[in-house]
């Protein structure tokens, strides 16, 4: 490509033709001279030149057949691209300009490159000669260009002479290119519904589907993966990109993939693709990777190795896996593999093309980073076991809250027939105090679970603080020293006291057995105000006021690759027999019933710091009022009326019917919901109240309650439960003159209860 100079061009027709008269020459030698050896040698020298003449000729043909391939496949991947793109020989005759170069210059045929862009550079000629000359040397260069108040990079590949890609990029103007032009986009509904298609995915669908099922041959789609998609009367192999863009909607990029499987690839279009693309043999050996690619896997360009050296996790071999593909198995199925890089964790999808190229197949990798996938695999996996352990949690501890409160109220009767004095009375308070520590462990069970019954109230942090230090300097022991630091404004909480006492004590027990050698545990409270939305370890925080407390040790420290994992039942650091693994996720179960979150950070060797976050309880302050306190008013040894008494479990029904009796109400018993509507079924039966059972088998307790309260509407009800169930809590409708106890309960527990919804 000379600027400004006419071209001559010894071509290989030229050439083969010169032969041909050089042949031709000899041939005429040969029949002129007499002389036997001069005639030989011009018949020799004649069909070497035709056969040099023939040679070159058909070498050249075969070049130009190749050429013509590989502009044909660099066209098909540019032909969509927004910048203006040309293909051209050495010397810039035109082969192919791409859309957006079509719609701006309109070039005719066999124009020359320089000539359709004298309208945007003055000086074409030089910028394009002098840009070929930079790329013979390198294989490539690049330029930003300044002209006609319109800025350009230019950039140029050489491939050989028949084949140079020119690109044309506008810098001042990028992205004024019409949306028609840009690759097909196709915009998803909920259920596959196409909600949207561009032009350019009209254009290549040749339809207007309604639905996905009637364009992609291959559901579900797989983001980054290769999908078959019908066009007019055949197929076109495409790339799919996905993202999210709100409102349940799915846009869905298309990338059109040339198939040529049984064709040599194009250099260009495997390495300036935007995607990861890895060529391999059948035994995995790499034998090409693209930019992409190499910066995925970390390779160098020298010696990339075999595939199996950079990529596990398969759950067989993957020189199998390649094999099969090789073969023409289970292509474009993909595949998610682990990279075995040591900087970080890294997931990929891979979906395996095979080519053939020259006879000798091959396979094309493409790679989509699938790690963020993966993580959300996991969080997904993570979360149904915590679900699991927690429904599994919830059911043992109900059904050992109904054991516990048979034990503990037999022992109250026993209790009521001996006196201190008797030699089986310490027996008996023994049991009754083991069946209480009994309770404390199925309560550690319940909020782990988040089921256990609350009793909120306001409070202030500090002086909850303020009652616990006694006991947690006693926890703690003389090696360790206990520091509490409180906001001098810190708005009131809304929390169990008891639970919430709960969640410090195990933190601050478990930063002491972090520090062997002693140290300083620092029990921070502050006021804390977000402004925006706090993400945070897959949790969003909303803006508003907090009660921020920061439990923050000297100790041995967490390692990274398990402190995702302490919040997980029955994990935990310590050695065998130290520990149960039920601690922080006890807390954690406390501290999101209670609408808090809670955040750990650790370094090894420095320490542990602990984050609790709980809403503040913005209700007004009201004055208070000075009133007399009115004596406790002591109940009755004996009472009167009668209950109506509906349990399933035969020793927690019995336990109750007797205790009730024995302080003189009537009692009537069912053992389900059904068998207490057939009694109430008599209209002459009078029953004052209700004592019922939660959860029970068929009807539950707050939907026999309701029926029966159609045509006993004043009766009062106490309602019963290990723990409280969907059906009787939040967004439940809720039940007039009722009142909630726990189990297990004491015999006084029960009598104190119903006498109070009596009187």
């Amino acid at each position: 490509m000379r600027p400004n100079a006419e071209r001559w061009v010894f071509s290989p027709v030229a050439g083969a033709a010169l032969l041909l008269i050089f042949a031709c020459m000899s041939l005429v030698v040969s029949v002129i001279v007499d002389y036997r050896v001069a005639q030989v040698a011009a018949l020799a020298a004649t069909g070497t030149f035709g056969a040099i003449a023939v040679g070159w000729l058909t070498f050249d043909m075969l070049q130009r057949r190749r050429a013509v391939r590989k502009r044909g496949l660099v066209a098909e991947i540019i032909d969509r691209e927004t910048a203006f793109c040309f293909i051209t020989d050495s010397e810039g005759e035109i082969f192919y300009a791409n859309q957006t170069a079509r719609q701006r210059f309109a070039p005719r045929p066999q124009a020359h490159l320089a000539e359709v862009l004298r309208e945007i550079f003055a000086s074409s000629e030089g910028i394009l000669y002098r840009l070929y000359q930079k790329a013979l040397s390198s294989g490539a260069a690049s330029e930003d260009i300044t002209s006609h108040a319109e800025g350009y990079r230019v950039q140029v590949r050489v491939f050989s002479p028949r084949l140079v890609l020119w690109r044309f990029e506008a810098e001042i103007s990028r992205g004024a290119v019409p949306r028609e032009l840009r690759s097909p986009v196709m915009s998803l509904g909920r259920n596959g519904a196409i909600l949207f298609l561009n032009a350019a995915a009209r254009e290549l669908l040749g339809q207007r589907p309604k639905r996905l099922e009637e364009v992609f041959l291959d559901l579900p789609l797989r983001n980054g993966g290769v999908h078959q998609l019908t066009v007019g009367d055949g197929r076109q192999k495409v790339l799919v990109q996905t993202s999210d863009i709100g409102g349940g909607r799915l846009e869905v990029t298309l990338a059109p993939l040339p198939d040529h499987s049984e064709q040599p690839e194009p250099g260009s279009g495997f390495e300036t693709l935007p995607v990861p693309l890895i060529k391999v043999s059948p035994d995995g050996t790499i034998l090409r990777a693209n930019s992409e690619a190499r910066r995925m896997l970390n390779l160098s360009r020298e010696k990339p190795g075999n595939l199996v050296e950079h990529m596990e996790g398969l759950g067989r071999a993957i020189k199998d896996w390649l094999k099969e593909a090789a073969e023409g198995r289970d292509l474009h199925r993909s595949e998610f593999l682990r990279l075995t890089r040591e900087d970080c964790e890294v997931f990929v999808q891979v979906t395996l093309n095979r080519v053939v190229e020259n006879g000798v197949t091959a396979l094309v990798a493409v790679l989509n980073d699938a790690t963020e996938l993966k993580t959300l695999e996991a969080q997904f996996v993570q979360s149904q076991k915590m679900q699991a352990i927690g429904q599994l949690a919830g059911g043992v501890a109900h059904d050992f809250n109904n054991l516990l409160t048979a034990i503990s109220g037999h022992c109250d009767l026993l209790l009521l027939r001996h006196d201190q004095g008797d030699p089986d009375y310490g027996d008996l308070v023994q049991i009754n105090q083991n069946a209480n520590r009994a309770a404390a462990l199925v309560g550690q069970l319940l909020a782990f679970s988040r089921k256990q019954t609350m009793q909120p109230e306001v409070m202030d942090l500090r002086d909850t603080m303020s009652d616990l230090a006694h006991l947690l300097n006693r926890l703690v022991g003389e090696k360790v020293r206990l520091t509490l630091k409180h906001d001098p404004v810190l708005p009131p909480v809304r929390g169990d006291r008891r639970q919430l006492e709960q969640v410090m004590m195990n933190l601050v027990v478990n930063a002491r057995d972090a520090m062997p050698d002693g140290g300083e545990i620092v029990v921070e409270t502050e006021r804390r105000v977000l402004r925006e939305p706090l993400t945070r370890d897959r949790a969003v925080v909303a803006p508003g006021t907090y009660v921020s407390v920061r439990i923050t040790d000297e100790g041995t420290g967490i390692p990274k690759d398990k402190l995702q994992k302490v919040f997980e039942p029955f994990f935990t650091t310590k050695r065998p027999g130290e520990g149960t693994g039920l601690g922080l996720s006890t807390v954690y179960g406390i501290v999101k019933q209670t609408g808090g979150f809670i955040f750990v950070d650790s370094v090894v060797g420095q320490g542990t710091c602990f984050t609790l976050l709980f809403p503040a309880h913005e209700a007004p302050v009201e004055k208070a009022v000075p009133t007399e306190v009115a004596p406790a008013r002591k109940l009755p040894q004996k009472g009167s009326g009668v209950v109506l008494l509906v349990e399933d479990e035969a020793p927690v029904r019995a336990f109750a019917a007797r205790a009730l009796r024995l302080r003189g109400y009537t009692v009537i018993e069912a053992e389900t919901a059904e068998d207490a509507l057939d009694k109430l079924e008599d209209a002459d039966l009078h029953v004052d109240i209700f004592v019922t059972d939660v959860v029970m088998p068929g009807m539950d307790g707050p939907t026999w309650v309701r029926k029966a309260r159609e045509t006993r509407p004043d009766t009062n009800v106490v309602f019963v439960s290990g723990y409280a169930e969907d059906v009787f809590g939040e967004g439940s409708e809720e039940i007039p003159n009722s009142v909630f106890l726990a189990k297990p309960f004491s015999l006084s527990d029960l009598t104190e209860i119903v006498h109070q919804q009596l009187n």
